[in-house]
Protein backbone atom coordinates (compact mmCIF):
# COMPACT_ATOMS: atom_id res chain seq x y z
CA UNK A 1 0.00 0.00 0.00
CA UNK A 2 0.95 3.46 -0.74
CA UNK A 3 0.07 6.30 1.51
CA UNK A 4 -0.50 9.88 -0.06
CA UNK A 5 -1.07 13.07 1.71
CA UNK A 6 -2.78 16.06 -0.21
CA UNK A 7 -0.62 18.94 1.63
CA UNK A 8 -1.19 21.22 -1.50
CA UNK A 9 -4.00 23.21 -0.02
CA UNK A 10 -3.74 27.12 0.91
CA UNK A 11 -6.89 27.81 3.10
CA UNK A 12 -6.44 30.60 5.63
CA UNK A 13 -9.18 29.60 7.65
CA UNK A 14 -6.76 29.52 10.45
CA UNK A 15 -5.92 33.47 9.61
CA UNK A 16 -3.82 35.10 10.44
CA UNK A 17 -2.07 32.04 11.71
CA UNK A 18 -2.32 30.49 8.46
CA UNK A 19 -1.59 32.34 5.10
CA UNK A 20 -0.83 31.88 1.63
CA UNK A 21 2.80 31.54 2.38
CA UNK A 22 2.80 29.22 5.36
CA UNK A 23 -0.91 27.60 5.46
CA UNK A 24 -2.20 25.07 7.89
CA UNK A 25 -0.66 22.05 7.26
CA UNK A 26 2.87 23.57 8.15
CA UNK A 27 2.00 25.35 11.19
CA UNK A 28 2.57 23.80 14.74
CA UNK A 29 -0.78 24.19 16.70
CA UNK A 30 0.36 21.26 19.61
CA UNK A 31 3.49 19.02 20.18
CA UNK A 32 5.82 21.11 18.74
CA UNK A 33 5.39 19.76 14.96
CA UNK A 34 3.91 20.76 12.21
CA UNK A 35 0.19 18.78 11.00
CA UNK A 36 2.36 17.40 8.44
CA UNK A 37 4.86 16.03 10.12
CA UNK A 38 2.35 14.67 12.62
CA UNK A 39 0.34 13.41 9.21
CA UNK A 40 3.95 11.50 8.24
CA UNK A 41 4.21 9.72 11.86
CA UNK A 42 1.13 8.66 11.89
CA UNK A 43 1.21 7.22 8.40
CA UNK A 44 4.62 5.60 9.41
CA UNK A 45 1.93 3.24 11.70
CA UNK A 46 0.70 2.13 8.47
CA UNK A 47 2.97 1.51 5.88
CA UNK A 48 6.80 1.88 6.02
CA UNK A 49 8.21 5.32 5.47
CA UNK A 50 9.37 4.43 2.11
CA UNK A 51 6.14 4.29 0.86
CA UNK A 52 4.64 7.53 2.31
CA UNK A 53 4.42 10.46 -0.53
CA UNK A 54 3.27 13.84 -0.15
CA UNK A 55 1.53 15.57 -3.54
CA UNK A 56 1.89 19.50 -3.45
CA UNK A 57 2.98 22.35 -5.43
CA UNK A 58 5.81 24.16 -6.23
CA UNK A 59 5.45 26.80 -3.75
CA UNK A 60 5.36 24.80 -1.33
CA UNK A 61 8.07 22.27 -1.96
CA UNK A 62 10.64 23.19 0.19
CA UNK A 63 8.61 23.59 2.90
CA UNK A 64 7.05 20.03 2.13
CA UNK A 65 11.08 18.56 1.83
CA UNK A 66 11.97 20.48 5.04
CA UNK A 67 9.25 18.73 6.78
CA UNK A 68 10.01 15.01 5.49
CA UNK A 69 13.44 15.62 6.02
CA UNK A 70 13.23 16.16 9.68
CA UNK A 71 10.75 12.71 10.37
CA UNK A 72 13.66 10.79 7.79
CA UNK A 73 16.42 12.17 5.40
CA UNK A 74 15.74 9.16 3.53
CA UNK A 75 12.14 10.54 2.08
CA UNK A 76 12.86 14.14 1.57
CA UNK A 77 12.14 13.65 -2.15
CA UNK A 78 9.28 11.72 -1.66
CA UNK A 79 7.15 15.02 -3.30
CA UNK A 80 4.84 14.64 -6.15
CA UNK A 81 4.18 18.50 -7.80
CA UNK A 82 1.17 19.16 -8.58
CA UNK A 83 2.12 21.70 -11.16
CA UNK A 84 -0.98 23.72 -10.83
CA UNK A 85 -4.54 23.01 -8.61
CA UNK A 86 -7.25 21.26 -9.76
CA UNK A 87 -8.63 20.02 -6.84
CA UNK A 88 -8.57 16.65 -5.09
CA UNK A 89 -9.82 14.34 -8.61
CA UNK A 90 -6.94 15.44 -11.07
CA UNK A 91 -4.59 14.91 -7.91
CA UNK A 92 -5.61 11.49 -7.15
CA UNK A 93 -5.56 10.56 -11.06
CA UNK A 94 -1.53 12.07 -11.12
CA UNK A 95 -0.75 10.18 -8.34
CA UNK A 96 -1.95 7.29 -9.56
CA UNK A 97 -0.31 7.84 -12.65
CA UNK A 98 3.21 8.45 -11.02
CA UNK A 99 2.58 5.06 -8.90
CA UNK A 100 2.48 3.52 -11.93
CA UNK A 101 4.84 5.10 -13.99
CA UNK A 102 7.24 6.10 -11.28
CA UNK A 103 7.25 3.38 -8.57
CA UNK A 104 6.05 0.74 -10.87
CA UNK A 105 2.89 -0.22 -9.22
CA UNK A 106 0.78 -2.96 -10.60
CA UNK A 107 -2.72 -1.91 -10.77
CA UNK A 108 -3.49 -4.16 -7.48
CA UNK A 109 -1.48 -1.61 -5.91
CA UNK A 110 -3.52 -0.02 -2.95
CA UNK A 111 -3.76 4.09 -2.77
CA UNK A 112 -4.20 5.29 0.79
CA UNK A 113 -5.36 9.30 0.35
CA UNK A 114 -5.22 11.18 3.22
CA UNK A 115 -5.34 15.16 4.41
CA UNK A 116 -1.88 16.91 5.70
CA UNK A 117 -3.63 18.93 8.27
CA UNK A 118 -5.83 16.65 10.39
CA UNK A 119 -5.26 16.04 14.07
CA UNK A 120 -5.96 12.40 14.65
CA UNK A 121 -5.87 10.21 17.92
CA UNK A 122 -4.71 7.43 19.18
CA UNK A 123 -2.29 6.16 16.31
CA UNK A 124 -3.20 2.67 17.16
CA UNK A 125 -6.50 2.63 16.23
CA UNK A 126 -6.54 4.47 13.20
CA UNK A 127 -3.46 2.11 12.26
CA UNK A 128 -5.91 -0.65 12.50
CA UNK A 129 -8.87 1.15 10.73
CA UNK A 130 -6.55 1.80 7.74
CA UNK A 131 -5.69 -1.72 7.28
CA UNK A 132 -9.49 -2.52 7.77
CA UNK A 133 -9.54 -0.11 4.86
CA UNK A 134 -7.08 -2.34 2.95
CA UNK A 135 -8.45 -5.31 2.92
CA UNK A 136 -11.66 -3.94 1.73
CA UNK A 137 -9.93 -1.91 -0.93
CA UNK A 138 -8.46 -4.90 -2.07
CA UNK A 139 -11.47 -6.64 -2.24
CA UNK A 140 -12.48 -3.82 -4.75
CA UNK A 141 -14.26 -1.54 -3.10
CA UNK A 142 -13.40 2.47 -2.84
CA UNK A 143 -13.26 3.06 0.86
CA UNK A 144 -14.26 6.07 2.26
CA UNK A 145 -13.70 7.12 6.31
CA UNK A 146 -17.03 8.20 7.95
CA UNK A 147 -16.04 9.75 11.42
CA UNK A 148 -18.71 9.27 14.21
CA UNK A 149 -19.84 12.90 14.88
CA UNK A 150 -19.75 14.02 18.27
CA UNK A 151 -22.02 17.19 17.68
CA UNK A 152 -24.08 18.65 15.05
CA UNK A 153 -21.63 20.06 13.00
CA UNK A 154 -22.50 22.18 10.25
CA UNK A 155 -18.88 22.70 8.68
CA UNK A 156 -18.71 19.19 7.66
CA UNK A 157 -20.06 16.72 4.91
CA UNK A 158 -21.83 13.99 5.71
CA UNK A 159 -22.47 10.39 4.68
CA UNK A 160 -25.17 8.03 5.53
CA UNK A 161 -24.09 4.56 6.19
CA UNK A 162 -26.23 1.49 4.83
CA UNK A 163 -26.02 -1.84 4.94
CA UNK A 164 -22.68 -4.05 5.61
CA UNK A 165 -20.64 -4.46 2.65
CA UNK A 166 -18.87 -7.32 3.21
CA UNK A 167 -16.03 -8.58 6.04
CA UNK A 168 -14.08 -5.44 8.15
CA UNK A 169 -17.02 -3.46 9.12
CA UNK A 170 -17.25 -1.29 5.81
CA UNK A 171 -20.65 -0.80 4.96
CA UNK A 172 -22.50 0.70 1.78
CA UNK A 173 -22.97 3.98 1.24
CA UNK A 174 -26.72 5.29 1.06
CA UNK A 175 -25.65 9.18 -0.02
CA UNK A 176 -23.84 11.61 0.46
CA UNK A 177 -24.95 14.92 2.12
CA UNK A 178 -23.47 18.40 1.66
CA UNK A 179 -22.70 20.81 4.89
CA UNK A 180 -26.51 21.07 7.13
CA UNK A 181 -27.47 23.78 8.06
CA UNK A 182 -28.10 23.47 12.47
CA UNK A 183 -31.39 21.99 12.44
CA UNK A 184 -30.56 19.50 9.39
CA UNK A 185 -27.22 18.47 11.30
CA UNK A 186 -29.19 17.72 14.88
CA UNK A 187 -31.51 15.47 12.76
CA UNK A 188 -28.13 13.52 11.01
CA UNK A 189 -26.83 13.13 14.88
CA UNK A 190 -30.14 11.96 16.11
CA UNK A 191 -30.48 9.53 13.31
CA UNK A 192 -26.98 7.97 14.10
CA UNK A 193 -26.61 6.82 10.95
CA UNK A 194 -24.76 10.18 9.22
CA UNK A 195 -20.92 10.41 9.73
CA UNK A 196 -18.68 12.77 9.21
CA UNK A 197 -17.12 12.72 5.82
CA UNK A 198 -13.02 12.65 6.58
CA UNK A 199 -11.72 13.38 3.07
CA UNK A 200 -9.60 10.04 3.15
CA UNK A 201 -9.77 7.06 0.55
CA UNK A 202 -8.63 3.90 0.19
CA UNK A 203 -9.05 2.08 -3.48
CA UNK A 204 -6.40 -0.22 -5.90
CA UNK A 205 -5.57 1.89 -8.94
CA UNK A 206 -7.50 -0.37 -10.92
CA UNK A 207 -10.57 0.42 -9.01
CA UNK A 208 -10.82 4.17 -9.45
CA UNK A 209 -8.84 3.84 -12.55
CA UNK A 210 -12.40 1.99 -14.08
CA UNK A 211 -14.31 4.85 -12.55
CA UNK A 212 -12.93 7.39 -13.71
CA UNK A 213 -13.14 5.87 -16.60
CA UNK A 214 -17.05 5.63 -16.00
CA UNK A 215 -17.42 8.66 -14.35
CA UNK A 216 -14.36 11.70 -15.21
CA UNK A 217 -13.62 10.48 -18.76
CA UNK A 218 -11.92 13.86 -19.47
CA UNK A 219 -9.66 13.09 -16.13
CA UNK A 220 -9.74 9.24 -17.66
CA UNK A 221 -8.35 9.99 -21.22
CA UNK A 222 -5.44 12.06 -19.78
CA UNK A 223 -4.64 8.73 -17.96
CA UNK A 224 -3.74 7.09 -21.34
CA UNK A 225 -0.79 9.81 -21.81
CA UNK A 226 2.78 9.58 -20.50
CA UNK A 227 3.35 11.29 -16.82
CA UNK A 228 5.08 13.72 -18.51
CA UNK A 229 2.47 14.68 -21.08
CA UNK A 230 -0.01 14.61 -18.60
CA UNK A 231 1.89 16.72 -16.16
CA UNK A 232 2.33 18.98 -18.91
CA UNK A 233 -1.78 19.36 -19.64
CA UNK A 234 -2.53 19.46 -16.04
CA UNK A 235 -3.66 22.80 -16.24
CA UNK A 236 -6.78 21.78 -18.42
CA UNK A 237 -7.92 19.29 -16.58
CA UNK A 238 -11.55 19.58 -14.91
CA UNK A 239 -11.52 21.27 -11.20
CA UNK A 240 -13.60 18.60 -9.69
CA UNK A 241 -13.25 17.04 -6.45
CA UNK A 242 -12.84 13.66 -5.87
CA UNK A 243 -16.53 13.25 -4.11
CA UNK A 244 -18.41 14.83 -7.30
CA UNK A 245 -16.04 13.06 -9.51
CA UNK A 246 -16.19 9.71 -8.48
CA UNK A 247 -17.53 9.04 -4.94
CA UNK A 248 -21.58 10.24 -5.19
CA UNK A 249 -21.42 8.14 -8.87
CA UNK A 250 -20.02 5.21 -7.94
CA UNK A 251 -21.34 1.94 -7.44
CA UNK A 252 -17.99 0.17 -5.52
CA UNK A 253 -17.77 3.23 -3.04
CA UNK A 254 -18.14 1.71 0.58
CA UNK A 255 -17.70 3.85 4.51
CA UNK A 256 -15.59 3.14 7.19
CA UNK A 257 -17.43 4.36 10.36
CA UNK A 258 -14.97 4.83 12.43
CA UNK A 259 -15.32 5.90 16.24
CA UNK A 260 -11.89 8.05 16.95
CA UNK A 261 -10.70 11.65 18.34
CA UNK A 262 -10.37 13.46 14.54
CA UNK A 263 -10.26 16.79 13.98
CA UNK A 264 -9.74 18.66 10.63
CA UNK A 265 -8.89 22.34 12.73
CA UNK A 266 -11.16 23.98 10.13
CA UNK A 267 -11.59 26.90 12.33
CA UNK A 268 -10.07 28.59 15.46
CA UNK A 269 -13.41 27.53 17.09
CA UNK A 270 -12.22 23.71 17.01
CA UNK A 271 -9.22 24.44 19.01
CA UNK A 272 -10.14 22.93 22.42
CA UNK A 273 -10.53 20.00 20.25
CA UNK A 274 -7.06 19.61 20.13
CA UNK A 275 -5.60 21.46 22.92
CA UNK A 276 -7.31 20.64 26.38
CA UNK A 277 -8.91 23.60 28.09
CA UNK A 278 -8.04 24.75 31.18
CA UNK A 279 -10.59 24.45 34.53
CA UNK A 280 -12.00 27.85 33.29
CA UNK A 281 -12.78 26.60 29.57
CA UNK A 282 -9.55 28.45 28.40
CA UNK A 283 -7.04 26.92 25.71
CA UNK A 284 -3.92 29.38 26.06
CA UNK A 285 -0.99 29.18 23.58
CA UNK A 286 1.94 31.51 24.21
CA UNK A 287 2.82 33.98 27.25
CA UNK A 288 -1.03 34.43 28.28
CA UNK A 289 -2.18 36.12 31.94
CA UNK A 290 -5.56 35.26 32.05
CA UNK A 291 -8.00 37.00 34.90
CA UNK A 292 -11.38 36.05 35.58
CA UNK A 293 -11.60 34.82 31.96
CA UNK A 294 -13.74 31.72 30.60
CA UNK A 295 -14.43 29.65 27.88
CA UNK A 296 -11.61 31.99 25.69
CA UNK A 297 -9.12 30.77 23.00
CA UNK A 298 -5.92 32.78 23.31
CA UNK A 299 -2.69 32.69 20.99
CA UNK A 300 -0.02 34.84 20.73
CA UNK A 301 3.41 34.68 19.15
CA UNK A 302 6.21 37.10 20.91
CA UNK A 303 4.56 38.90 23.31
CA UNK A 304 2.45 38.85 27.01
CA UNK A 305 -1.15 38.64 26.31
CA UNK A 306 -3.50 39.72 29.12
CA UNK A 307 -7.13 39.20 29.52
CA UNK A 308 -10.04 40.31 32.39
CA UNK A 309 -12.93 39.17 32.61
CA UNK A 310 -13.75 37.94 28.94
CA UNK A 311 -16.36 35.05 28.07
CA UNK A 312 -16.29 33.20 24.98
CA UNK A 313 -14.03 34.75 22.33
CA UNK A 314 -11.68 34.45 20.55
CA UNK A 315 -7.78 36.17 20.22
CA UNK A 316 -5.42 35.51 17.92
CA UNK A 317 -1.91 37.79 18.06
CA UNK A 318 0.29 37.59 15.86
CA UNK A 319 3.40 39.99 14.98
CA UNK A 320 2.05 41.81 12.43
CA UNK A 321 -2.12 41.00 12.67
CA UNK A 322 -4.41 40.50 15.36
CA UNK A 323 -8.00 38.48 15.21
CA UNK A 324 -10.38 39.11 18.03
CA UNK A 325 -14.19 37.14 17.32
CA UNK A 326 -16.73 35.86 19.42
CA UNK A 327 -16.96 32.03 19.93
CA UNK A 328 -19.05 30.52 17.82
CA UNK A 329 -18.16 32.84 14.74
CA UNK A 330 -14.99 31.68 13.56
CA UNK A 331 -16.03 31.09 10.12
CA UNK A 332 -16.52 34.17 9.40
CA UNK A 333 -12.93 34.84 9.28
CA UNK A 334 -13.19 34.01 5.40
CA UNK A 335 -15.25 37.53 5.26
CA UNK A 336 -11.96 38.94 6.85
CA UNK A 337 -9.56 37.37 4.44
CA UNK A 338 -11.62 38.20 1.35
CA UNK A 339 -12.23 42.16 1.97
CA UNK A 340 -8.24 41.77 2.82
CA UNK A 341 -7.53 40.46 -0.50
CA UNK A 342 -10.16 42.70 -2.86
CA UNK A 343 -8.02 45.71 -0.54
CA UNK A 344 -4.27 43.62 -1.41
CA UNK A 345 -3.48 43.64 1.77
CA UNK A 346 0.18 41.64 2.04
CA UNK A 347 -1.26 40.06 5.51
CA UNK A 348 -3.13 37.72 3.67
CA UNK A 349 -0.46 36.08 1.89
CA UNK A 350 2.71 36.17 4.06
CA UNK A 351 4.08 36.68 7.54
CA UNK A 352 7.05 39.09 8.56
CA UNK A 353 8.72 36.06 8.79
CA UNK A 354 9.24 34.28 5.19
CA UNK A 355 10.73 31.30 4.45
CA UNK A 356 12.78 30.06 1.80
CA UNK A 357 14.90 27.01 1.08
CA UNK A 358 18.18 28.24 2.21
CA UNK A 359 16.70 29.45 5.05
CA UNK A 360 14.40 32.70 6.63
CA UNK A 361 14.04 36.72 6.92
CA UNK A 362 12.33 38.49 9.01
CA UNK A 363 11.48 41.70 8.51
CA UNK A 364 12.20 44.30 11.03
CA UNK A 365 10.88 47.22 9.83
CA UNK A 366 9.68 49.30 6.78
CA UNK A 367 8.76 52.69 5.18
CA UNK A 368 8.96 54.48 2.09
CA UNK A 369 12.64 53.54 0.49
CA UNK A 370 13.82 51.45 3.13
CA UNK A 371 12.94 47.83 4.43
CA UNK A 372 15.07 46.40 7.49
CA UNK A 373 15.20 42.39 7.38
CA UNK A 374 17.05 40.00 9.89
CA UNK A 375 18.42 36.83 7.54
CA UNK A 376 18.92 33.62 8.57
CA UNK A 377 20.98 31.02 6.16
CA UNK A 378 21.53 27.61 7.16
CA UNK A 379 24.71 25.99 7.02
CA UNK A 380 25.90 24.72 3.57
CA UNK A 381 23.00 27.32 1.60
CA UNK A 382 23.68 30.03 -0.56
CA UNK A 383 20.79 32.29 -2.21
CA UNK A 384 20.46 32.85 -5.68
CA UNK A 385 23.02 34.86 -8.11
CA UNK A 386 20.60 37.92 -8.49
CA UNK A 387 20.86 41.51 -9.24
CA UNK A 388 18.04 43.99 -8.13
CA UNK A 389 17.36 47.42 -10.11
CA UNK A 390 15.72 49.50 -7.57
CA UNK A 391 17.55 49.09 -3.99
CA UNK A 392 21.11 48.66 -3.19
CA UNK A 393 21.89 46.53 0.05
CA UNK A 394 23.92 46.84 3.31
CA UNK A 395 24.74 43.76 4.62
CA UNK A 396 25.89 43.37 8.42
CA UNK A 397 27.33 40.31 9.50
CA UNK A 398 25.66 39.41 13.18
CA UNK A 399 26.69 35.57 13.69
CA UNK A 400 28.92 33.57 11.12
CA UNK A 401 30.57 33.45 8.48
CA UNK A 402 29.53 34.81 5.14
CA UNK A 403 31.09 34.40 1.47
CA UNK A 404 30.41 36.88 -0.57
CA UNK A 405 30.46 37.14 -4.49
CA UNK A 406 30.44 40.68 -5.71
CA UNK A 407 30.02 41.19 -9.96
CA UNK A 408 33.29 39.03 -10.41
CA UNK A 409 35.15 39.36 -7.35
CA UNK A 410 34.45 36.59 -4.09
CA UNK A 411 35.43 37.61 -0.32
CA UNK A 412 34.62 36.47 3.31
CA UNK A 413 33.09 38.59 5.91
CA UNK A 414 32.90 37.84 9.47
CA UNK A 415 30.78 39.12 12.48
CA UNK A 416 30.91 42.63 12.92
CA UNK A 417 32.15 42.85 9.38
CA UNK A 418 29.73 44.59 6.78
CA UNK A 419 29.77 44.78 2.79
CA UNK A 420 27.84 47.30 0.12
CA UNK A 421 25.88 46.18 -2.74
CA UNK A 422 25.36 48.71 -5.39
CA UNK A 423 22.02 48.28 -7.46
CA UNK A 424 22.02 46.32 -10.45
CA UNK A 425 24.88 44.44 -9.38
CA UNK A 426 25.24 40.81 -9.40
CA UNK A 427 25.73 39.23 -6.01
CA UNK A 428 25.01 35.99 -4.01
CA UNK A 429 25.46 35.22 -0.38
CA UNK A 430 26.91 31.48 0.96
CA UNK A 431 27.47 30.22 4.35
CA UNK A 432 30.42 28.23 4.02
CA UNK A 433 30.11 27.31 7.83
CA UNK A 434 28.70 24.88 9.60
CA UNK A 435 26.59 27.17 12.28
CA UNK A 436 23.66 29.08 10.95
CA UNK A 437 24.66 32.19 9.35
CA UNK A 438 22.35 35.42 10.87
CA UNK A 439 22.97 38.91 9.05
CA UNK A 440 20.92 42.69 9.27
CA UNK A 441 20.22 43.61 5.90
CA UNK A 442 19.41 47.81 5.44
CA UNK A 443 17.42 47.75 1.87
CA UNK A 444 16.88 51.82 0.15
CA UNK A 445 16.08 52.76 -2.88
CA UNK A 446 12.55 53.52 -4.94
CA UNK A 447 10.92 50.16 -4.75
CA UNK A 448 12.02 47.65 -1.99
CA UNK A 449 9.45 45.25 -2.66
CA UNK A 450 10.03 40.87 -2.70
CA UNK A 451 9.65 41.02 -6.41
CA UNK A 452 12.62 43.55 -7.61
CA UNK A 453 14.60 39.94 -7.69
CA UNK A 454 16.55 38.74 -11.02
CA UNK A 455 17.64 35.38 -10.63
CA UNK A 456 20.42 34.76 -12.44
CA UNK A 457 20.95 31.44 -11.31
CA UNK A 458 19.24 28.99 -8.72
CA UNK A 459 20.36 26.08 -6.51
CA UNK A 460 17.22 25.76 -5.97
CA UNK A 461 15.26 25.79 -9.65
CA UNK A 462 13.52 28.62 -9.04
CA UNK A 463 12.72 30.95 -11.84
CA UNK A 464 12.99 34.70 -11.70
CA UNK A 465 10.12 35.38 -9.18
CA UNK A 466 10.35 36.03 -6.56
Amino acid sequence: MKAIILAGGSGTRLWPVSRYGLPKQFIKLNGGKSLLCQTVERLAAVVPLRDIFVITNEDYRFHVQSDLRSVSPAIENNVILEPVGRNTAPAIALVMKYCLEKLKCAKDEVIFICPSDHIIEPVEKFAKYAHQAEAAAKAGRIVTFGIKPGRPETGYGYIKKGGAAGNGGVCKVEKFAEKPDLKTAEKYLKDGNYYWNSGMFSFTIAAMLAEFKAFAPEISRRLDAPLAEMTADFKNMPSISIDYAVMEKSKKTAVLPIDILWSDVGSWDSLPEVIKPDSDGNVKVGDVLALDTKRTIVMGENRLISTIGLEDLIIIDTVDALLIAKRGQAQRVKEVVDQLKERKRKEVVEHLTTYRPWGYFVVLEEGPRYKIKRIVLKPGQKVSHQLHYHRSEHWIIVKGTAKVTLGRKTTMVHENESTYVPKSTAHRLENPGKVPLEMIEVQNGEYVGEDDIVRLNDIYGRGTKK
